[in-house]
């Protein structure tokens, strides 16, 4: 079985931004997961972005993983605050990126798994622990390579997402985006 990639809302976002979210959905191959949180963020974030609200609807991230050990939750809870910045004042802010980190860290059920961010600070964190990442840019690259997309495609569908507000890394040619 492949391993599971699981995406965050900054991805889920930029390819939302941009009315895409199919050829994220494609790039996933059934692969995709979501923790509770990130879920939650999704659903308030479709205030915004309304087609985020078809991804619950169609089910490719599959059921919301749920985490209620409570050893686990007091983890997450430090990653929360002393690692990403949360506060205590704002109880979400940050969670999806300390749930994900600590599946993917802590539980051996997701040896393997991976991490789809736009984070910088989040993805820096990740690297450093052993999570495997990936960014939106490395999503579209293998589309080109799975010819889902012309490299020329991908670049405009890049600079889409950042003419959205959306805030990712670009490859500086169009060259980069061809594996």
């Amino acid at each position: 079985m492949s391993a599971a990639v699981f995406p965050d809302n900054t991805v889920l976002c930029n390819f939302a931004a941009v009315q895409r979210l199919d050829l994220l959905e494609g790039a996933l191959r059934g692969r995709g997961r979501w923790t509770e949180a990130v879920a939650d963020e999704v659903t308030r974030s479709a205030a915004f972005l309304p087609d985020l609200a078809t991804i619950s609807i169609r089910g490719w991230l599959g059921e919301a993983i749920e985490i209620d050990d409570e050893i686990a939750i007091a983890r997450i809870e430090h990653l929360r605050v002393d690692v990403f910045g949360g506060t205590v004042s704002a109880p979400l802010k940050h969670l999806g990126e300390a749930q994900t980190c600590y599946l993917l860290k802590e539980d051996p059920g997701w040896a393997g798994a991976w991490w789809v961010s736009d984070d910088r600070d989040a993805l820096e964190f990740a690297r450093r622990q052993g999570i495997t990442t990936r960014e939106t840019v490395d999503l579209v690259a293998g589309l080109v390579a799975d010819r889902e997309l012309t490299a020329r495609q991908a670049m405009e569908l890049l600079r889409a997402m950042v003419a959205a507000g959306r805030v990712l890394r670009l490859p500086a040619s169009v060259g980069e985006l061809q594996r």
